[in-house]
């Protein structure tokens, strides 16, 4: 699966953006996960074809997954951006339905999930 991700840019903490993962395909899960300069790569937000969602806590409340299946895209709706979630923003797909035991532990596997294409990211700089 090819994966474009756009949407990133510069925002003041408070603000809110709109992240989008454009896919040459349909895959039974995505995800949104993040990587801050010197810190791993996490899962944040995930969603499977039946719109099931899971979200990490850092995330609850504040950030909304939700997908197009008629255009293949995901969507990320960040509000109340704060400035620790300054990150490249990736989106995955899940060749395998690997996510299908548990969306959340698909999200929380590290260093990353297995059989899973990626995006080039887009970059999200959150200022105080």
């Amino acid at each position: 699966v090819q994966l474009e991700e756009s949407g990133g840019g510069s925002v003041h903490a408070g603000e809110s953006l709109t992240l989008s993962c454009a896919a040459s395909s349909a895959s039974y899960c995505m995800g949104w996960f993040r990587q801050a300069p010197g810190k791993a790569r996490e899962g944040i937000a995930a969603i499977k074809r039946d719109g099931t969602t899971v979200y990490v806590d850092s995330v609850k409340g504040r950030f909304t997954i939700s997908q197009d299946s008629a255009t293949n895209t995901l969507y990320l709706q960040l509000n109340s951006l704060e400035s620790n979630d300054t990150a490249m923003y990736f989106c995955a797909a899940d060749l395998r339905r690997v996510c299908g035991v548990s969306l959340i532990r698909w999200l929380e596997l590290q260093p990353a999930p297995p059989y899973t294409d990626w995006g080039q990211g887009t970059q999200v700089t959150v200022s105080s």
